[in-house]
């Protein structure tokens, strides 16, 4: 059996972790992998694995979509290949009948129509309305969908009226690198601030509700002596309008020294950021799989969680819960427990053993599993 995996959208973080996760556990198969990825891409060196280099051109989506419509079925034709999985969500059109098609679906903000409309009109707006469509078409297309929540499952479903032919539930893993919440003497960062501070590491974007976050941040210090530092740590987009309006808030309620934009940081360090923090913060509107919230977890670290789903179906009961779009709910929930020694360590060996849930072995068995179940279940009626 060979398997085709189109990586030519694993541009970012997110992307890269999860096949990198999920291609150290190909060790389970006796069948070949190849793999069209970006030249920057580092792989694991596994044997029965073998990349396609895509040109840099690619990275551009609309130059991608046009490069797979033409090129990807004839490839699947000359290298023979039994099954096309596509990681990123979209199947392109062509692909010869006989080869099983496997998609995921990961991006849930072209389905939440109350996050695309707070992006100004232009490419992002018409990005997503765009999005909508296509990632809808290729999971009705597709012979297996990966859904990685019950939320996103549940949502897509109602979408797509029984069109689906199968699906499974797979979420994402937590690498051993941040399951670190019973481990000692982890070095701190030397260019942390000092004091302690309350963490947020996220992109910086509208639906990630930083602005909210400030407004209620600055109530925390009006209602409570407070010393701890707020980090927003995450890509910072100079140009980006909602960086600058990130900005202006807090000039408007003077947290300059109080308040420190990081911008990116190597992901290496991401873990010693988490187990310093005094408590985690994950203000996300909208998620899919929420990939930060299994970091802060893995951390054993008080967490203060959005409640909108699918935040629930990950944290449980480990974490505190807010309303991310109220300020102050933001600052009443940390005054309900950051001065409260007890009720802290509770939560921080909560959320310590909840991250024990979440496994990338788990998900590579899973994952390969199901998609050769699926292929051996279209052969028999072929």
């Amino acid at each position: 059996m060979k398997i085709l995996i189109d990586a030519t959208a694993a541009l970012m973080g997110g992307g890269q972790t999860y096949l990198i996760n999920l291609l150290n556990y190909t060790e389970i198969l006796e069948h070949d992998i190849i793999i069209l990825s970006p030249k920057k891409l580092t792989l694991p060196s596994i044997q029965n694995i073998h990349r396609i280099d895509v040109d840099k051109s690619l990275e551009n989506p609309f130059i991608r979509a046009v490069w797979m419509r033409r090129y990807l079925p004839d490839l699947i034709k000359e290298r023979k290949v039994d099954i096309l999985f596509c990681p990123g969500g979209l199947i392109t059109k062509g692909i010869p009948s006989n080869c099983v098609k496997v998609t995921m679906f990961r991006n849930m903000i072209p389905f939440d129509l109350k996050q695309r409309v707070k992006y100004p009109l232009g490419y992002m707006r018409f990005r997503n309305w765009l999005l909508e469509r296509l990632l809808l078409d290729s999971m009705i297309e597709a012979d297996l969908v990966i859904f990685i929540s019950e939320y996103a499952s549940k949502v897509i479903k109602k979408r797509a009226k029984k069109k689906l032919r199968n699906t499974v539930i797979i979420p994402h893993g937590l690498s051993a690198e941040f399951r670190i919440f019973d481990k000692k003497a982890i070095p701190r960062p030397q260019w942390l601030p000092a004091e302690d501070y309350l963490l947020y590491v996220s992109i910086l974007d509208v639906y990630k509700a930083q602005i909210e976050l400030i407004q209620g941040f600055a109530l925390l210090k009006k209602w409570r002596q407070t010393s701890e530092k707020l980090l927003l740590v995450g890509p910072d987009e100079e140009r980006s309008y909602y960086t600058k309006m990130i900005k202006k808030e807090i000039v408007k309620h003077g947290l300059q020294n109080d308040v420190i934009i990081t911008g990116p940081v190597p992901y290496n360090e991401l873990p010693a950021l988490y187990y310093h923090a005094k408590v985690n913060i994950f203000a996300s509107e909208c998620e899919n799989c929420p990939n930060i919230l299994l970091e802060a977890l893995g951390a054993g670290r008080p967490t203060l969680v959005s409640d909108c789903e699918p935040m629930p179906e990950f944290g449980g009961d480990s974490v505190e819960y807010f309303d991310p779009t109220s300020p102050e709910d933001f600052a009443n929930s940390i005054i309900r427990f950051i001065d409260d020694e007890n009720k802290m360590k509770e939560l921080a060996k909560k959320a310590g053993e909840r991250s024990l849930l979440f496994d990338w072995e788990k998900v590579g068995r899973l994952t390969w599993q199901s998609i050769e179940n699926i292929y051996n279940s279209k052969t028999i009626n072929m």
